[in-house]
């Protein structure tokens, strides 16, 4: 920290500090045909108000204008038709690390390696992020998979996911027809689809889905199970607003056939082809269901299907013990059909998840080989993994990932309304000490809210900020934000009282997290404001964050496969815009990114929207987290993406045991 000026309070310094690798999802759920497109944890993940619906008679598809689609014959004849990609994800990794040269080093000198260097960490992902030989030689098909749930499986409806657990959980059992790879490239999965065509006017798309698809209890999958859940999310009374972002950009959905779907857009978009992205319900389960309970939860009928789901994905929830594990196994009639292999047979048999919240109890299982996977935190990568008890069962190691970090200020408390006052609290972070001295030195000072690797960080973007304590001071002083009473806190006018500039930050509940929320708190009271640190439960967190009940808030997002989920949070009345911030000029900028279909000018175009939003600070963005993982030994498959090693096509489903493992 800086030496306080004359106007300053006192000067603390603080203990080094760890912050938690527990983030929020992506701005959408992004649901991608599992196993090979494994949803995401941005994530974020959609999620569902808690709210009642409202009242009166449930129609499914209320909220739907009237349309009448046309005969297949007559909507064939009168577009011109483009073919879309229909991709193997683990096929196109494959022919990818064909292209590279042969590993230096194997399996045992890799895993022999102690990570300490970017060189080294090369060398491991070079040799142990392989895939296994296509026809599975050498995997160990009987092999279980131990994996962290950070938190209880809340739901197992996808409509109704409202954490990165349940994102995870629905990569696995979840049904969906389009997914993207390490690149963002989308595609529809070979694993579901195939053929897809758009229209040339981008306002039609056309998917044939595959014959030999099944729900876990038998029933095929068809075309009308597509249908059907689009008319249960666009239904008035069924609350899942962050699912029905985006969707609701779709006109209509019409299943002509058992295979044939097609999807009718309200407007040529770029973005119609993420809109089209979500899990699918079994239609024989919800069709009467869903009338009688809306909120998808409360029927006995609703509850069966909680603990006893039909899932279309590769796995199927088996036990569910809540508050201390999950376990799904692999259904075999998901890649067989009629007796013979229709798709890649998921390398695990079974994929066990234990809910453990405490980190430092996650890495002691992780040490014991009781977790095969964890995400390590910038202390636990810097200083709790070198030695002989962490490399006995394990390696680690990491890749660049675009989730950021940041304080969220609800604008529209009288603290936080003023753009002055926000660029004040991003001038009074001390960012040396939380990069260097919390974090290690590990990650990257965040420039805004997209990553400077990206295609839509601006050219010429912004520098990070730097702490300017008289800069904050001078800022606030112009806001009316002044010590008039000289008792050593700022205070303003404001509906003809004085009020002192006192607030509370809220925090997840682990130490590390409120470490750095302390951190933000003394810089604070150096200059004359008061932060109350107030640690909270995730989900209470998030909840007083979706209804606004908050002042500021210490939270994370990870990247969305489009730079258009972001419009999600920062768009005016956007369902994740938790802050309130609002910023006509940003509107029109994310509209017209919407209807640009040429690449460059696109992201030029999001280029533009994170350069105002840097002026504007709706947050104070503090650092993007890297991927740092600590693997058991045993593991071989993994890549890193954006997303981290699971969140894209393939994902989790390159992941494999040999049967000689050490």
């Amino acid at each position: 920290m800086q030496v306080p000026s004359s106007k300053r309070l006192r000067f603390v310094l603080l203990a080094p500090l760890v912050l938690s690798m527990v983030v929020g999802c992506s701005s959408k759920t992004e649901n991608k045909p599992p196993p090979k497109e494994s949803t995401t944890p941005k994530g974020e993940s959609a999620s569902a108000d808690q709210q009642a619906p409202p009242k009166g008679p449930v129609v499914l598809g209320n909220m739907l204008d009237p349309f009448t689609p046309p005969p297949l014959k007559e909507l064939l004849a009168n577009h011109k038709w483009v073919d879309r990609p229909v991709v193997d994800s683990m096929q196109r990794m494959r022919e990818h690390q064909a292209k590279l040269p042969p590993p230096k080093l194997s399996a045992k000198e890799a895993l022999a390696l102690r990570n300490d260097s970017p060189e080294k960490n090369e060398k491991i992902l070079d040799t142990l992020g392989r895939l296994a030989p296509k026809d599975g030689k050498g995997v160990d098909f009987d092999a279980e998979i131990t994996l962290l749930a950070s938190g209880d499986l809340k739901s197992t409806n996808p409509l109704l996911f409202s954490s990165v657990v349940e994102a995870d959980y629905g990569g696995l059992a979840g049904f969906g027809l389009f997914g993207f790879d390490r690149t963002f490239d989308k595609f529809a999965s070979a694993d579901t689809v195939v053929s897809w065509q758009t229209s040339e006017d981008r306002l039609v798309d056309k998917v044939v889905i595959r014959d030999d698809l099944t729900w876990s209890d038998g029933t095929p999958i068809t075309a009308h199970d597509i249908a059907f859940t689009f008319r249960a999310i666009m239904t008035e009374q069924v609350i899942v607003p962050a699912v029905r972002q985006g969707t609701d950009k779709i006109r209509w959905i019409e299943a002509y056939d058992d295979q044939t779907v097609v999807f009718f857009h309200k407007e040529s978009l770029a973005t119609n082809d993420g809109n089209m992205n979500f899990s699918i319900l079994p239609k024989h389960i919800y069709e009467k269901s869903i009338p009688k309970d809306p909120t998808l939860a409360r029927s006995a009928e609703h509850t069966k299907y909680e603990d006893a789901p039909v899932v279309g994905g590769p796995y199927v929830l088996t036990k569910r013990a809540r508050g201390q594990e999950f376990v799904l196994e692999r259904r075999e009639e998901y890649y067989m059909h009629e007796g013979k292999q229709v798709r890649d047979k998921p390398y695990f048999k079974t994929v066990r998840y234990k809910v453990i919240e405490d980190r430092n109890t996650a890495l002691l299982a992780l040490k014991s080989g009781d977790l095969d996977s964890l995400i390590l935190i910038a202390e636990q990568w810097n200083g709790q993994t070198g030695g002989d008890d962490f490399y006995r069962h394990n390696t680690k190691a990491s890749g660049l990932e675009w989730t950021s970090f940041h304080f969220c200020w609800n604008l529209r408390t009288p603290y936080f309304s003023d753009k002055r006052v926000r660029q004040a609290m991003s001038y009074a972070v001390d960012y040396d000490e939380l990069l260097n001295t919390i974090l290690y030195g590990v990650y990257q000072p965040n420039r805004g809210t997209f990553h400077p690797t990206s295609r839509m960080f601006p050219k010429n973007g912004p520098k990070p900020y730097q702490q300017d304590l008289d800069r904050a001071e001078e800022l606030l002083d112009e806001a009316g934000w002044e010590d008039s009473d000289g008792d050593g806190i700022r205070d303003k006018m404001i509906d003809g009282r004085r009020m002192p500039f006192e607030f509370t930050l809220m925090v997840v509940n682990y130490e590390d997290r409120i470490k750095v929320a302390t951190l933000m708190k003394e810089c604070l009271d150096s200059i004359g404001i008061v932060c109350h640190v107030k640690p909270t439960e995730f989900t209470v967190l998030t909840e007083r964050q979706r209804n606004h009940k908050f002042q500021a808030a210490f939270a994370g997002w990870g990247s969305g496969a489009d730079p258009d989920t972001t419009s999600n949070i920062f768009a005016t009345d956007a369902g994740r815009n938790y802050g309130g911030y609002s910023n006509p000029r940003v509107d029109e900028l994310f509209d017209q990114a919407r209807h640009e279909f040429d690449e460059e000018k696109r992201y030029a175009l999001y280029g533009e929207i994170h350069k105002q939003m840097w002026k504007d600070q709706p947050y104070t963005w503090l650092f993007y987290r890297n991927s740092f993982y600590g693997f058991n030994k045993r593991l071989r498959g993994y890549n890193f993406s954006p997303r981290g090693p699971f969140h894209y096509g393939p994902g989790f489903s390159s992941f494999y045991m040999p049967v000689a493992a050490p």
